[in-house]
């Protein structure tokens, strides 16, 4: 019911990209990253619809043909199945919740065990 993020084990899933899994639910998973500026999330999708909040710096992004910068105090939406892309604009920190769950193993960068 709780989680506490200073508590939370970061993973680096490559190029300095942190994240967390906060945790999931019966039909979600939430994310806490951290990424350094001009970071790249590669363009991927998933059959998962995706909200996420920027709580620090932001993003280049782009989400399907839409092109977009966010910054702090923005937020996205990002539809299933559609392809998307993110670059960090200076230090960012941001909240990602995935419906349905998802696994992160999955994750676009993410290093091969």
């Amino acid at each position: 019911m709780y989680c506490f993020h200073k508590k939370i084990p970061k993973e680096d899933i490559g190029d300095g990209v942190l994240f967390q899994h906060l945790g999931t639910g019966n039909d979600m998973t939430v994310f806490h990253w951290n990424m350094p500026d001009g970071s790249v999330v590669e363009l991927h999708q998933h059959p998962n619809e995706q909200f996420g909040y920027v709580i620090k710096g932001g993003f280049k992004m782009t989400i399907g043909a839409e092109i977009s910068e966010l910054s702090v105090g923005d937020a996205y939406f990002i539809p299933p199945d559609v392809p998307h892309t993110f670059i960090a604009v200076g230090e960012t920190e941001a909240i990602d919740v995935f419906n349905p769950k998802r696994a992160e193993e999955n994750f676009p960068n993410k290093k091969k065990q």
